[in-house]
């Protein structure tokens, strides 16, 4: 099976300091709707995994985020493609869960859903967390320069060895190619 994990925020959509809290904020990444259906159409499985610490935080409720999911599905799909799973953490920092990246329970249940092991297997993110929690499972972190990405390039020593890519769609590119 061919799979890639995504995060949500700065790599799908723009990202926002302020938090993304309704589906009218949910704006897409020029290209990254179109790169999900390119991987759609090469047979690929699509999951995404995101930390929504806004809702522990009060901004917005499970509905509003369902709303927002429900957003990304209908323009993903309108785009041609299709995400397969979304996973989410929906707590805050500080509560010790094991789901909020860096911590690595968000990839463990995708593997466990999917029976399979993570190793080697693409996971895009624009923060040194998504890069983390990816690494703790084995599967292959990728940044792109979205969302937070450019942030995380100013820690060089934390992304070595790590490749680094304009967007989803520049990722897709080189996938499709190998």
């Amino acid at each position: 099976m061919k799979l890639i994990i995504l995060d949500r925020d700065g790599v799908i959509n723009e990202d926002s300091d302020d938090y993304i809290k309704s589906p009218d904020e949910w704006l897409p990444v020029p290209g990254s709707l179109e790169a999900i259906a390119r991987l759609t159409l090469n047979d690929y499985h699509i999951v995404v995994v995101t930390n929504q610490s806004g809702v522990a935080r009060g901004l917005y409720d499970l509905e509003t985020l369902m709303r927002i999911h429900d957003k990304m599905h209908r323009l993903v799909g309108e785009a041609g493609g299709r995400i397969d799973a979304v996973l989410f953490c929906p707590h805050g920092p500080e509560a010790a869960c094991n789901c909020r990246k860096p911590k690595p329970g968000m990839f463990e249940e995708v593997g466990r859903r999917l029976n399979m092991d993570l190793a080697g297997v693409p996971a895009v993110g624009d923060s040194l967390r998504d890069l983390q929690a990816a690494q703790a499972v084995g599967a292959q972190p990728i940044l792109v320069r979205t969302g937070k990405g450019e942030r995380t390039l100013q820690k060089p020593e934390s992304i070595v060895g790590i490749p680094v890519f304009d967007n989803l769609a520049a990722v897709v590119d080189d996938l499709l190619k190998k």
